[in-house]
């Protein structure tokens, strides 16, 4: 697949740009654009463009195993095919590079993406950086000294993520298969509560049954393996936002922080703007807070 890489100015009179920009968001593994929703929402109705992407296979695209559905079958969930074995990263990035372009007819662009969604986000900063005004990474991977996400997994900045208490949903072989898949139907009670401590913190336990309800069982396998590096002459041009989750036990803060450091390390000119919020992995994303963060950046 291509990026949609064709000739192009080598840059963007950003300064002489005076219309209102708007907010790109791409959501994170397992998941659609209805994650972005209540963010949007609250930043619409204040007056701003903004725009959530559906990842290919993810959304309106989404595919739901028929052993998925009640009852069901995990014998069959465990080996049922998916078409999203098929996509790749370069999928990905078309998609959110497709969106960008036709943002930045209507003025300045501000890509946003969550958790593995800081994957595509510096794939596409690599890709065209002269469309973006600004990138935002929420509690995301935002890789550079490392090639990947799996790489990041084995840091030391790491080893207090409860990622394995959710993976423990897993119903599939990924290197069978090639997507990850889990069971987020599960009537396991450890399923629920391993999503309760890992992803959502001090949610009720009726907030945890709908973020479950927004979880898509397959997301591609390939993804935490995808080269993921910002390049400092592309991506590193791109001024940037890391938005902090102190609470988040997924993506801890320590390594949230190794991220931020790499990235002024590689770019000592463009330094992070970074903001910090006491909220979980999964925010939710319309909490206050992030709506003030995302106000601002777009009112600049």
């Amino acid at each position: 697949m291509t990026t949609n890489r064709e000739a192009e100015p080598a840059a963007v009179d950003h300064d002489g740009d005076r219309r209102s920009p708007t907010l790109v968001f791409v959501h994170g593994t397992n998941s659609s654009s209805a994650w972005g929703s209540g963010l949007v929402r609250e930043l619409t109705l204040r007056g701003h463009r903004c725009v959530t992407v559906d990842l290919p296979g993810h959304g309106d695209e989404a595919f739901i195993p028929r052993a998925y559905q009640a009852p069901q079958d995990l014998q069959a969930l465990a080996t049922e095919p998916s078409p999203l074995s098929k996509i790749i990263i370069d999928d990905y990035v078309e998609r959110v590079v497709g969106v960008v372009r036709r943002a930045r007819r209507h003025g300045p662009v501000i890509l946003a993406g969550a958790s593995q969604g800081g994957v595509t986000v510096s794939r596409v900063g690599n890709a065209i950086p002269h469309l973006l005004d600004r990138v935002v990474y929420v509690a995301a991977y935002c890789c550079v000294d490392l090639p990947n996400m799996a790489s990041y997994l084995a840091t030391p900045e790491n080893s207090d993520s409860l990622l394995p208490l959710v993976e423990a949903a897993k119903v599939a072989d990924p290197a069978i298969l090639g997507v990850n898949r889990l069971n987020w139907r599960s009537a396991d009670p450890s399923v629920f509560h391993a999503v309760k401590q890992a992803l959502a913190g001090d949610f009720t336990d009726e907030a945890v049954s709908r973020l479950l309800n927004m979880l898509e069982p397959d997301e591609t396998a390939g993804i935490p393996m995808a080269e993921a590096r910002g390049e400092a002459h592309t991506w590193g041009r791109i001024p940037r936002t890391y938005v902090r989750f102190t609470l988040d036990r997924l993506i801890p803060p320590a390594l949230q922080d190794r991220f931020i450091n790499e990235a002024d390390r590689l770019t000592p000119g463009n330094p992070t703007d970074v903001r910090s919020i006491a909220a979980p992995h999964v925010g939710p994303f319309d909490r206050p807070e992030m709506v003030e963060i995302f106000t601002e950046l777009l009112s600049r």
